[in-house]
Protein backbone atom coordinates (compact mmCIF):
# COMPACT_ATOMS: atom_id res chain seq x y z
CA UNK A 1 0.00 0.00 0.00
CA UNK A 2 2.94 2.21 0.71
CA UNK A 3 4.46 1.52 -2.44
CA UNK A 4 1.73 2.20 -4.33
CA UNK A 5 1.17 5.91 -2.76
CA UNK A 6 4.88 6.51 -2.87
CA UNK A 7 4.60 5.75 -6.95
CA UNK A 8 1.52 7.74 -7.18
CA UNK A 9 3.28 11.05 -5.50
CA UNK A 10 6.32 10.55 -7.55
CA UNK A 11 4.01 10.65 -10.60
CA UNK A 12 2.19 13.43 -9.42
CA UNK A 13 5.23 15.24 -9.27
CA UNK A 14 6.55 14.01 -12.64
CA UNK A 15 3.09 15.31 -14.55
CA UNK A 16 3.02 18.86 -12.08
CA UNK A 17 6.86 19.11 -13.62
CA UNK A 18 5.73 19.10 -17.51
CA UNK A 19 3.16 21.03 -16.76
CA UNK A 20 5.19 23.54 -15.36
CA UNK A 21 7.63 23.46 -18.19
CA UNK A 22 5.16 23.67 -20.77
CA UNK A 23 3.64 26.53 -19.11
CA UNK A 24 6.88 28.63 -18.70
CA UNK A 25 7.69 27.49 -22.16
CA UNK A 26 3.85 28.71 -23.95
CA UNK A 27 3.71 32.16 -21.90
CA UNK A 28 7.47 34.13 -23.78
CA UNK A 29 6.46 35.16 -26.93
CA UNK A 30 7.75 34.18 -30.15
CA UNK A 31 7.87 37.41 -32.27
CA UNK A 32 9.09 38.28 -36.12
CA UNK A 33 11.52 41.05 -35.46
CA UNK A 34 11.60 43.56 -38.22
CA UNK A 35 14.89 46.01 -37.46
CA UNK A 36 16.43 48.37 -39.81
CA UNK A 37 20.09 49.05 -39.72
CA UNK A 38 22.89 49.44 -41.42
CA UNK A 39 24.66 46.07 -41.18
CA UNK A 40 24.47 42.79 -39.52
CA UNK A 41 26.70 43.69 -36.83
CA UNK A 42 24.91 46.63 -35.68
CA UNK A 43 21.34 44.80 -36.32
CA UNK A 44 20.81 44.30 -32.53
CA UNK A 45 21.32 47.94 -31.49
CA UNK A 46 17.92 48.86 -33.07
CA UNK A 47 16.11 52.20 -31.69
CA UNK A 48 13.84 54.08 -32.22
CA UNK A 49 15.09 57.12 -35.10
CA UNK A 50 16.38 53.56 -37.48
CA UNK A 51 12.82 54.04 -38.29
CA UNK A 52 13.41 57.20 -39.47
CA UNK A 53 14.77 57.76 -43.54
CA UNK A 54 16.14 60.19 -45.13
CA UNK A 55 14.52 61.13 -48.75
CA UNK A 56 16.52 58.76 -51.68
CA UNK A 57 18.29 56.65 -48.80
CA UNK A 58 18.24 52.99 -48.99
CA UNK A 59 16.70 51.16 -46.22
CA UNK A 60 17.74 47.91 -45.20
CA UNK A 61 15.51 45.95 -42.95
CA UNK A 62 16.59 42.76 -40.68
CA UNK A 63 14.13 39.90 -40.31
CA UNK A 64 14.95 37.87 -37.19
CA UNK A 65 12.88 34.87 -35.26
CA UNK A 66 12.58 35.03 -31.71
CA UNK A 67 11.79 36.06 -28.19
CA UNK A 68 12.68 39.98 -28.49
CA UNK A 69 12.14 40.46 -24.33
CA UNK A 70 14.79 37.99 -23.31
CA UNK A 71 17.11 38.69 -26.66
CA UNK A 72 17.01 35.15 -27.11
CA UNK A 73 16.88 33.75 -30.72
CA UNK A 74 16.02 30.99 -32.90
CA UNK A 75 17.17 30.32 -36.84
CA UNK A 76 14.40 31.29 -39.29
CA UNK A 77 12.85 27.90 -40.86
CA UNK A 78 10.75 29.81 -44.12
CA UNK A 79 11.81 32.28 -46.16
CA UNK A 80 10.29 35.40 -45.27
CA UNK A 81 7.64 36.99 -47.72
CA UNK A 82 8.77 40.72 -47.70
CA UNK A 83 7.00 43.50 -49.58
CA UNK A 84 6.74 47.51 -48.82
CA UNK A 85 3.55 49.65 -49.13
CA UNK A 86 4.57 53.14 -50.48
CA UNK A 87 2.83 56.44 -49.36
CA UNK A 88 0.83 56.67 -52.92
CA UNK A 89 0.04 53.18 -51.81
CA UNK A 90 1.78 51.41 -54.65
CA UNK A 91 3.26 47.63 -53.22
CA UNK A 92 6.52 46.33 -54.31
CA UNK A 93 7.23 43.12 -53.23
CA UNK A 94 11.69 42.96 -51.99
CA UNK A 95 13.92 40.09 -52.17
CA UNK A 96 14.60 38.00 -49.08
CA UNK A 97 18.19 37.28 -48.44
CA UNK A 98 19.61 34.94 -46.15
CA UNK A 99 21.89 35.99 -43.46
CA UNK A 100 23.73 35.02 -40.64
CA UNK A 101 23.43 37.26 -37.32
CA UNK A 102 24.96 36.77 -33.78
CA UNK A 103 22.79 35.95 -30.57
CA UNK A 104 22.26 33.64 -27.53
CA UNK A 105 19.90 30.60 -27.67
CA UNK A 106 17.16 29.74 -24.94
CA UNK A 107 19.95 27.92 -22.94
CA UNK A 108 22.05 30.97 -22.71
CA UNK A 109 24.09 29.97 -25.34
CA UNK A 110 25.97 31.99 -27.96
CA UNK A 111 25.84 31.24 -31.54
CA UNK A 112 24.91 32.41 -35.14
CA UNK A 113 20.72 32.23 -36.38
CA UNK A 114 19.58 32.06 -39.44
CA UNK A 115 17.91 35.93 -40.68
CA UNK A 116 16.96 37.29 -43.70
CA UNK A 117 17.17 41.23 -44.81
CA UNK A 118 15.78 43.19 -47.65
CA UNK A 119 16.27 46.51 -49.01
CA UNK A 120 13.94 49.16 -50.67
CA UNK A 121 14.60 52.93 -51.77
CA UNK A 122 12.76 55.71 -49.52
CA UNK A 123 11.53 57.43 -53.22
CA UNK A 124 8.61 59.50 -51.92
CA UNK A 125 7.69 61.28 -48.46
CA UNK A 126 5.31 60.00 -45.90
CA UNK A 127 5.06 56.68 -44.08
CA UNK A 128 6.88 53.30 -46.18
CA UNK A 129 4.81 50.12 -44.37
CA UNK A 130 7.15 46.93 -44.52
CA UNK A 131 4.87 43.53 -44.21
CA UNK A 132 6.11 40.70 -43.49
CA UNK A 133 4.53 36.71 -43.66
CA UNK A 134 6.35 34.67 -42.00
CA UNK A 135 5.67 30.86 -41.10
CA UNK A 136 7.18 28.40 -38.45
CA UNK A 137 5.90 24.93 -38.52
CA UNK A 138 7.87 24.12 -35.02
CA UNK A 139 5.93 27.17 -33.52
CA UNK A 140 2.32 26.24 -35.09
CA UNK A 141 2.39 29.75 -36.11
CA UNK A 142 2.03 31.96 -39.15
CA UNK A 143 3.26 36.08 -38.49
CA UNK A 144 1.77 38.97 -40.51
CA UNK A 145 4.10 41.91 -39.36
CA UNK A 146 3.80 45.56 -40.50
CA UNK A 147 6.43 48.16 -39.22
CA UNK A 148 6.68 52.04 -40.90
CA UNK A 149 9.47 53.75 -42.06
CA UNK A 150 8.67 57.60 -41.73
CA UNK A 151 10.20 60.40 -43.98
CA UNK A 152 9.43 64.28 -43.74
CA UNK A 153 8.67 66.51 -42.20
CA UNK A 154 4.84 66.46 -41.62
CA UNK A 155 4.50 63.87 -43.79
CA UNK A 156 2.35 61.85 -41.87
CA UNK A 157 0.50 59.86 -44.52
CA UNK A 158 0.69 56.06 -45.27
CA UNK A 159 0.78 54.85 -41.71
CA UNK A 160 -2.79 53.69 -41.43
CA UNK A 161 -2.49 51.51 -44.50
CA UNK A 162 -4.56 48.16 -44.60
CA UNK A 163 -2.32 46.12 -46.62
CA UNK A 164 -4.74 43.51 -47.13
CA UNK A 165 -2.33 40.61 -45.18
CA UNK A 166 -4.89 38.26 -43.98
CA UNK A 167 -3.96 38.79 -40.71
CA UNK A 168 -3.54 42.69 -39.85
CA UNK A 169 -3.20 45.83 -37.02
CA UNK A 170 -4.27 49.05 -38.36
CA UNK A 171 -3.09 51.24 -35.91
CA UNK A 172 -5.12 54.34 -34.41
CA UNK A 173 -2.21 55.81 -32.92
CA UNK A 174 0.45 56.93 -35.41
CA UNK A 175 3.18 54.39 -34.43
CA UNK A 176 6.02 56.99 -34.72
CA UNK A 177 6.32 60.33 -32.56
CA UNK A 178 5.54 58.24 -29.38
CA UNK A 179 6.80 58.95 -25.81
CA UNK A 180 7.44 56.60 -22.99
CA UNK A 181 3.77 56.33 -21.45
CA UNK A 182 1.36 57.09 -24.52
CA UNK A 183 -1.39 54.84 -25.28
CA UNK A 184 -1.55 52.47 -28.83
CA UNK A 185 -4.56 51.64 -30.17
CA UNK A 186 -5.85 49.93 -33.05
CA UNK A 187 -8.11 47.06 -34.61
CA UNK A 188 -7.28 43.43 -35.08
CA UNK A 189 -8.67 42.32 -38.71
CA UNK A 190 -8.52 38.99 -39.88
CA UNK A 191 -9.98 38.38 -44.20
CA UNK A 192 -11.16 42.20 -43.37
CA UNK A 193 -13.11 42.09 -40.76
CA UNK A 194 -12.92 42.34 -37.05
CA UNK A 195 -11.31 39.89 -34.95
CA UNK A 196 -13.36 40.23 -31.80
CA UNK A 197 -12.55 38.64 -28.34
CA UNK A 198 -9.02 38.01 -29.10
CA UNK A 199 -5.74 37.88 -27.41
CA UNK A 200 -3.05 40.61 -27.27
CA UNK A 201 0.33 39.95 -26.65
CA UNK A 202 2.63 42.93 -26.02
CA UNK A 203 6.43 42.53 -25.31
CA UNK A 204 8.88 45.15 -25.58
CA UNK A 205 12.49 44.46 -26.92
CA UNK A 206 15.82 44.57 -24.69
CA UNK A 207 19.41 44.31 -26.09
CA UNK A 208 21.73 41.25 -25.29
CA UNK A 209 23.20 42.33 -21.76
CA UNK A 210 19.85 44.65 -20.66
CA UNK A 211 17.75 41.18 -21.11
CA UNK A 212 19.57 39.36 -19.12
CA UNK A 213 19.43 41.80 -16.03
CA UNK A 214 15.52 42.18 -16.87
CA UNK A 215 15.07 38.48 -16.44
CA UNK A 216 17.20 37.70 -13.38
CA UNK A 217 15.27 40.51 -11.62
CA UNK A 218 11.82 39.48 -12.67
CA UNK A 219 12.83 35.57 -11.88
CA UNK A 220 13.99 37.23 -8.22
CA UNK A 221 10.67 39.26 -7.77
CA UNK A 222 8.04 37.00 -9.41
CA UNK A 223 9.31 33.72 -8.52
CA UNK A 224 5.92 32.41 -9.10
CA UNK A 225 5.41 33.53 -12.64
CA UNK A 226 8.37 35.34 -14.20
CA UNK A 227 7.00 35.08 -17.75
CA UNK A 228 4.16 37.30 -16.76
CA UNK A 229 6.45 39.92 -16.78
CA UNK A 230 8.10 39.31 -19.97
CA UNK A 231 4.60 39.00 -22.14
CA UNK A 232 1.70 41.80 -21.46
CA UNK A 233 -1.77 40.24 -22.37
CA UNK A 234 -5.00 42.19 -23.68
CA UNK A 235 -7.68 41.76 -25.24
CA UNK A 236 -9.61 42.74 -28.35
CA UNK A 237 -13.65 44.32 -27.82
CA UNK A 238 -16.74 43.22 -30.05
CA UNK A 239 -15.31 45.56 -32.77
CA UNK A 240 -11.70 44.33 -32.79
CA UNK A 241 -9.94 47.01 -30.96
CA UNK A 242 -7.46 47.31 -28.32
CA UNK A 243 -5.56 49.83 -26.65
CA UNK A 244 -2.54 49.30 -24.23
CA UNK A 245 -0.15 52.05 -22.96
CA UNK A 246 3.58 51.71 -23.83
CA UNK A 247 5.26 52.70 -20.36
CA UNK A 248 8.99 52.55 -22.07
CA UNK A 249 11.01 53.88 -24.51
CA UNK A 250 12.56 51.47 -26.90
CA UNK A 251 11.08 48.77 -29.60
CA UNK A 252 7.78 47.18 -28.45
CA UNK A 253 5.83 44.33 -30.69
CA UNK A 254 2.00 44.06 -30.18
CA UNK A 255 0.42 40.84 -31.63
CA UNK A 256 -2.93 39.84 -32.02
CA UNK A 257 -4.05 35.86 -32.69
CA UNK A 258 -6.48 34.88 -34.59
CA UNK A 259 -7.79 31.33 -35.86
CA UNK A 260 -5.84 28.08 -36.33
CA UNK A 261 -5.88 27.76 -40.13
CA UNK A 262 -4.11 23.93 -41.39
CA UNK A 263 -2.80 23.40 -38.03
CA UNK A 264 -1.17 27.29 -37.60
CA UNK A 265 -2.40 29.74 -35.80
CA UNK A 266 -2.73 33.20 -37.54
CA UNK A 267 -1.06 36.42 -35.62
CA UNK A 268 -0.91 39.93 -36.78
CA UNK A 269 1.89 42.03 -35.28
CA UNK A 270 2.47 45.95 -35.30
CA UNK A 271 6.27 46.94 -33.92
CA UNK A 272 5.96 50.09 -32.61
CA UNK A 273 8.92 52.89 -31.83
CA UNK A 274 8.69 54.39 -28.48
CA UNK A 275 10.94 57.49 -27.73
CA UNK A 276 12.15 58.81 -23.98
CA UNK A 277 9.28 61.31 -22.18
CA UNK A 278 9.88 65.00 -23.96
CA UNK A 279 11.57 66.98 -22.88
CA UNK A 280 13.38 64.97 -20.48
CA UNK A 281 12.33 65.10 -16.78
CA UNK A 282 16.15 65.27 -16.11
CA UNK A 283 16.30 68.90 -17.55
CA UNK A 284 14.99 70.87 -14.48
CA UNK A 285 17.04 68.94 -12.20
CA UNK A 286 19.84 70.93 -12.17
CA UNK A 287 18.16 74.39 -11.70
CA UNK A 288 16.49 73.08 -8.69
CA UNK A 289 19.31 72.03 -7.06
CA UNK A 290 21.35 75.41 -8.12
CA UNK A 291 17.93 77.23 -6.97
CA UNK A 292 18.81 75.23 -3.76
CA UNK A 293 22.54 76.08 -3.21
CA UNK A 294 21.47 79.76 -3.97
CA UNK A 295 18.97 79.79 -1.08
CA UNK A 296 21.34 77.92 1.51
CA UNK A 297 24.05 80.91 0.73
CA UNK A 298 21.63 83.64 1.26
CA UNK A 299 20.10 81.80 4.45
CA UNK A 300 24.10 82.04 5.48
CA UNK A 301 24.66 85.40 4.84
CA UNK A 302 21.16 86.26 6.84
CA UNK A 303 21.79 84.11 9.93
CA UNK A 304 25.63 85.82 9.73
CA UNK A 305 23.81 89.38 10.13
CA UNK A 306 21.61 88.15 12.88
CA UNK A 307 24.53 87.13 14.59
CA UNK A 308 26.39 90.12 14.78
CA UNK A 309 23.31 92.44 16.25
CA UNK A 310 23.67 93.61 20.01
CA UNK A 311 20.52 93.82 21.97
CA UNK A 312 20.17 97.44 23.64
CA UNK A 313 19.03 97.59 27.20
CA UNK A 314 15.69 97.79 27.72
CA UNK A 315 14.51 96.95 24.03
CA UNK A 316 12.87 93.90 22.76
CA UNK A 317 14.44 91.70 20.27
CA UNK A 318 15.95 93.42 17.97
CA UNK A 319 15.93 92.71 13.85
CA UNK A 320 12.81 90.39 13.97
CA UNK A 321 12.72 91.43 10.28
CA UNK A 322 15.67 90.06 9.63
CA UNK A 323 15.03 87.15 11.57
CA UNK A 324 11.04 86.70 10.03
CA UNK A 325 13.56 87.05 6.60
CA UNK A 326 14.93 83.67 7.87
CA UNK A 327 11.75 82.16 8.63
CA UNK A 328 10.61 82.32 5.49
CA UNK A 329 13.64 81.57 3.43
CA UNK A 330 13.80 78.18 5.51
CA UNK A 331 10.22 77.13 4.61
CA UNK A 332 11.20 77.86 1.07
CA UNK A 333 14.14 76.06 1.18
CA UNK A 334 12.16 73.20 2.97
CA UNK A 335 9.46 72.89 -0.01
CA UNK A 336 12.51 73.09 -2.71
CA UNK A 337 13.48 70.07 -1.03
CA UNK A 338 10.10 68.39 -0.52
CA UNK A 339 9.97 68.90 -4.41
CA UNK A 340 13.57 67.10 -5.62
CA UNK A 341 12.28 64.34 -3.53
Amino acid sequence: MKRRKRVTTIATVLLAGILLACTVGMASAHFTMIFPSDSEATVWDVTPEDYIAELGETKTVYIMWGHPYEHISFDMASVPEVSVMKPDGAVLPLTAEEISVNGMDEDGNPGTFVAYKASFTVDQRGDSVVFVRYEDEDEKLTDYVKAVIHCGVEAWEGWDAETGQKAEIVPFTRPYGLEEGFVFTGTALYDGNALSDADVEVEMYHTLDLGKEVVETAETMFPYDPPMMFTRVTKTNAAGEFAYTLDEPGIWFVGAYGPEVAGLTQRSVFIIPVLDAFPAEEASAPASLAGLEDLKSRVKSLEDKVATLKTPAGEGLPGFGVIAAIAGLLIVVYAVKRRKR
